[in-house]
């Protein structure tokens, strides 16, 4: 085997290790992220079952999509944990959840 071979398939070898570190991190911040989104529908008094619940499925959708966008993750954490202060204004879906509760309590 020549030294363009061996080049070639270290180079195939490096990409494979790359892609699969990167779909690792991927998926590692899908799950964070859809913990803390779980975490805090049972902070607020929301069943954490609305999550799979089909009548609320393009909702959590979006409120998934903004979760795993989140820049506010280290506040979120912390908040959840109960070393932050205050309600969830910091959170791009304290309307939405603040909504779903007004919703489940109207239908209660």
């Amino acid at each position: 085997m020549d030294i363009s071979s061996t080049q070639a398939i270290i180079a195939i070898i490096l990409a494979t290790v790359a892609l699969a570190l990167f779909v690792g991190y991927r998926t590692y911040l899908a799950f964070n992220s859809e913990r803390r989104m779980l975490t805090m529908l049972g902070s607020l008094g929301l069943d954490a079952d609305i999550a799979s619940s089909p009548d609320f499925k393009g909702v959590i959708g979006e409120v998934r999509q903004r979760c795993r966008s989140c820049t506010a993750e280290d506040v979120c954490e912390r908040w959840l944990r109960g070393d932050e202060e205050g309600d969830n204004a910091f959170c791009p879906n304290a309307r939405v959840f603040e909504a779903l509760k007004e919703y489940r309590t109207a239908a209660e």
